[in-house]
């Protein structure tokens, strides 16, 4: 997964997390910096700046603490905590491989994204600048389309009046015959400056644009990489003269070898991938219909004689352009002010909460009545009414847990089928599959497998060339299949996917598949074929529909 295919439409998401990456490596390199500093001074003063420091303590849904980045440098001044007043540092050594060399790659970061993000603005920038020039042309077409009929009456109104002179009649044929020619060539001139529009807002959308984020990708990745380098000198430096103090500095290693750029453009697209689609193409607006009547014809238009030229193109502009200020919105129970994408995600992070409030105060009453119980086999140990009062109080919150997981389950299905029709119509527009998840898929049986896939091995299409595709990227799997009683849906296979590992599965673009068993989270689906076979498929290759 990649920004310009998933965050596609989160250009300010990216450039403020290009701008906190960067920031972050600033901040350690005045860290260390200001630790080289103190480095002849006392413990405590190398203390307190661990404390001015590390972070305040996170809450659960602060982004910052899911990045590898984050939570290796917070590791990092925990382990520096521990060994603080122990022993002098060696500022000269830190001062020299750590900051002034991240100094310098920092600038040269800072430069490369101005320069990403300028070409990104140009980009925009000349698209509404399209925009514009078609919207010039197509009032152009619809003036001259107007002019051209009001030409015409005057030369048929003159042609039927008996009064007027030929030469009079002849120049208004004429000047009906030039407006009817410039209508033409405006007409002509439209149609080429709505082609050109849509050819340079498809080249915007689909390559441009995912070429500028792929850039700035493959840049933070690298500064993250040099930063996770970075920590990992602090160590290094410790390492040659205190070897006494090995495990502290251990942890410190591994806490910059954790740093997983990878994982945290994952983090990225998880945390802002939207759900929406990419916008279609405008459709032509012919204004000529009315000037291509004859001169003969007795009703030459609307009774006004203007014909109805406005559409419902231009009311959709707004929703055109992804890199513009957004509004406000209200935040709401359902979270449907939210991207779908997102959406989908907090309402199923509500209702798991919902399900483990509603199991705690389950196990809470069959806790009371088990109480209650042994009060009235053994009265001397209490009193079984005063257990009532609690009971009542569990069976209320019960219910109304019960009432909110149907009401966030409701709001998540409704939530889901949102993300698979935008998903639908997001893939009818791209001829490339998306790449199949990294992480290997469950445990699946060998037999079941191994019969399907190796049919659809010899039968199958060559699967479609893409960057990675030769890397292993399935590990090996349990033995047994759990046989599920029957399907709990159906599928179709958007495209070709070649089962090549085992717990995987073979299917053609097209085919229709039975669902054995949703994703769990983890990008795989298992599904059966009709001619025999089960298996693991990537779920971004389907369609699916449950029962």
């Amino acid at each position: 997964m990649d920004w310009g295919t998933e965050l596609w439409d989160q250009f300010e998401v990216l450039e403020r997390h290009t701008q906190w990456g960067l920031d972050l490596l600033d901040k350690y390199v005045k860290f260390v910096k200001e630790r080289a500093e103190v480095e002849q001074a006392y413990a405590k003063q190398l203390r307190s700046l661990v404390k001015k420091y590390l972070p305040k303590r996170p809450t659960k849904d602060d982004p910052e603490v899911k990045f590898s980045q984050h939570q290796s440098f917070v590791q990092l001044l925990q382990e520096v905590n521990d060994f603080a007043g122990q022993r002098e540092l060696v500022a000269e050594s830190l001062g020299i491989r750590v900051c002034l060399e991240l100094t310098k790659y920092s600038q040269e970061m800072k430069q490369e994204r101005k320069m990403h993000f300028q070409e990104g603005r140009r980009a925009q920038q000349q698209l509404e600048n399209g925009f514009k020039q078609l919207e010039t042309s197509k009032r152009k077409f619809e003036r001259d389309c107007r002019e051209a009929e009001k030409a015409a009456h005057t030369a048929e109104r003159l042609d039927q009046d008996i009064n007027a002179t030929k030469a009079d009649v002849e120049k208004a044929k004429q000047q009906a015959h030039l407006r009817n020619h410039m209508a033409e060539e405006s007409k002509n001139e439209y149609a080429a400056q709505l082609q050109r529009f849509n050819r340079d807002q498809a080249h915007f959308y689909f390559s441009q644009m995912p070429q500028i984020f792929d850039k700035l990708q493959d840049m933070d990745e690298r500064r993250a990489t040099r930063l996770g380098a970075g920590y990992g000198l602090l160590s290094e430096a410790e390492l040659q003269v205190v070897p006494i103090i090995g495990k502290c500095l251990e942890g410190m290693k591994l806490a910059a070898e954790s740093v997983d750029a990878k994982n945290d453009s994952q983090v990225l697209i998880e945390l802002h991938k939207s759900g929406f689609a990419r916008p279609g193409d405008l459709e032509f607006e012919d204004f000529s219909q009315v000037m291509n009547r004859v001169p003969s014809d007795s009703s030459l238009g609307a009774p006004d004689g203007r014909p109805e030229l406005r559409t419902a193109s231009s009311r959709s502009r707004a929703k055109r352009w992804p890199f513009g200020k957004k509004n406000k919105t209200v935040a709401t129970e359902d979270f449907s002010h939210l991207p779908p994408e997102q959406q989908r995600k907090r309402l199923q992070q509500q209702l798991e909460e919902r399900n483990r409030e509603l199991q705690k105060e389950e196990d809470q009453r069959e806790a009371l009545k088990k109480m209650k119980d042994v009060y009235e086999k053994t009265p001397q140990m209490g009193d079984p009414a005063s257990l009532e009062p609690r009971i009542a109080e569990t069976l209320g919150n019960i219910e109304r847990l019960k009432l909110e997981v149907q009401k966030y389950e409701a709001w998540l299905a409704e939530a889901e089928s949102r993300v698979l029709s935008n998903r639908g119509d997001s893939l009818s527009r791209h001829s490339r599959p998306p790449d199949p998840p990294a992480t290997a898929p469950p445990d699946s049986s060998s037999s079941s497998n191994n019969s399907g896939s190796q049919d659809n091995k010899e039968s199958s299409e060559e699967p479609p060339s893409e960057e990675g595709q030769d890397t292993p990227i399935y590990t090996e799997f349990d033995e047994d299949f759990e046989e599920p009683a029957s399907p709990i849906g159906h599928c179709v296979a958007i495209y070709h996917f070649e089962g090549s590992s085992e717990g995987t599965i073979s299917m053609s673009e097209g085919e229709d598949l039975s669902l054995m068993e949703e994703d769990k989270g983890d990008g795989w689906t298992r599904v059966r074929r009709k001619q025999g076979g089960e298996g693991y498929v990537p779920t971004s290759y389907l369609r699916v529909t449950l029962n």
